[in-house]
């Protein structure tokens, strides 16, 4: 009878751990990317009063004799799965679709958490809410923008967004023209000359008025052209466009070169600059030859940013000019169940849930982030009250079964009397 009794009080014991872990997923129903957990449960130690017999030629064989000694909480297991998706319409806010997690430091020691709640400090670093840990992440090169997505992530490598601390500058290094040509110049006496003028910005965002002059040649289907300045800064460079007399198009000429030197009190080198014509055509119509589009920008501050779905935070500056800042860092793991909880929504690797790998989002496996969305819990309250109604029940069971053999054990010594 004491054996069924502490069957039933070990078996109290592991229906309120169960209860321990509902009641937690409960508690935790609206925490930002709150995994859920579930206990299992094995049986205890059984005892064997006697063992099996083999059968013989004149008599069966036996089955063995045990009873089991109780239950025991075998594990908690977590569930990965994906959470639904709340969009907050902040720009800080991140989830991941699919598999990662991010990689947050606080400068000495590095975890993963699937919250995306991050926000700038005044240094403006991207830092978790609710803990200031830093998001960790690739950080671009200031002046191309250009991502390094090799390099290693430790503790240090956290992404800078500095708003309005920040100046670019881009030189022109290509002009794009556009227009027509008249295809009727040749066919009639005297030389045609039509001229178009356009700003470029030098190494320091210093500004220069280019003029395209464009000439009827000497020869039918030819043009010549030449770019001067303003007084000041010189420019070095011409050429030849030649055109089909039968399609308009052109033939030869493209693209030109021409080096620009700014004034020396300004102290900035001279910078080539390519000239693109193929979309100037020769057709018999009026002359219009403009620039479209040249990539220079003049100086400019950090004005917002934005985070694209592979994690790479693009910045907006005054001038107009986009360039990266960063990207952000997931990072997957053999074992996603092996991980252990920090609190405050982090965890930690251990040894079985393998070594971390780090990388670009949207790629080696690792899902996509969402700016402006916070995953939401993944806890099911309808199979959580569910469970707690059977742990309920299981836990009075077992507290009927060491009642009664209490007053078992009662009777028994009443028989004394």
């Amino acid at each position: 009878m004491l054996q069924a009794m502490l069957a039933g009080v070990a078996s109290i014991k592991a229906q309120q751990t169960r209860m321990n872990v509902i009641g937690n997923n409960l508690a935790n129903v609206n925490t930002t990317a709150y995994k859920g957990s579930r206990v299992t449960f094995q049986d205890m130690l059984a005892q064997t009063v006697r063992g099996a017999g083999r059968p013989t030629t004149k008599m069966g064989g036996t089955n063995a004799i045990q009873f089991g000694l109780g239950v025991l909480v075998a594990g908690t297991d977590v569930n990965n799965e994906q959470g639904s998706l709340n969009a907050t319409n902040r720009p800080t806010d991140f989830s991941i679709q699919g598999n990662g997690l991010f990689v947050v430091s606080n400068g000495d020691r590095i975890a993963y958490t699937r919250d995306g709640a991050f926000d700038l400090d005044a240094a403006g670093d991207l830092v978790h809410r609710a803990t200031g840990e830093r998001l960790m992440g690739y950080t671009a090169d200031p002046a191309t923008g250009v991502i390094d997505s090799s390099a290693p992530i430790g503790p240090t490598s956290s992404i800078r967004i500095p708003i309005g601390a920040r100046t670019a500058v881009q030189r022109t290094t290509e002009i794009d023209w556009a227009g027509n040509l008249d295809a009727r110049a040749f066919n009639t006496a005297g030389t045609l000359t039509t001229s178009s003028m356009v700003r470029v910005f030098d190494n320091l965002g210093g500004q220069h008025d280019l003029t395209l002059s464009i000439t009827e040649g000497s020869t039918a289907n030819t043009w010549n052209w030449t770019v001067s300045s303003a007084a000041g800064t010189t420019v070095t460079g011409s050429g030849v466009l030649t055109f089909d007399n039968t399609t308009g198009r052109l033939l030869s000429g493209t693209p030109g070169n021409v080096t620009v030197t700014p004034p020396a009190a300004s102290g900035t080198p001279a910078f080539p600059i390519s000239l693109d014509f193929g979309t100037i055509s020769q057709l018999a119509s009026e002359v219009q030859v403009q620039a479209s589009s040249q990539n220079g920008f003049a100086p400019g501050s950090l004005s917002s940013f934005s985070v694209g779905t592979d994690g790479v935070v693009t910045g907006l500056y005054t001038n107009g000019l986009t360039r990266p800042l960063g990207q952000i860092a997931l990072a997957i793991f053999p074992n996603t169940n092996g991980l252990e909880r920090m609190g405050n929504n982090l965890w930690r690797n251990t040894d079985n849930s393998g070594v971390p790998v780090i990388g670009q989002p949207r790629s080696g496996g690792r899902g996509m982030i969402n700016a402006g969305f916070l995953e939401q819990s993944n806890v099911d309250v309808g199979n959580e009250f569910t469970d707690l109604i059977v742990t309920q029940r299981g836990f009075q069971a077992n507290t009927k079964v060491v009642t009664t053999v209490d007053e078992m054990l009662q009777d028994l010594i009443n028989m004394k009397r």
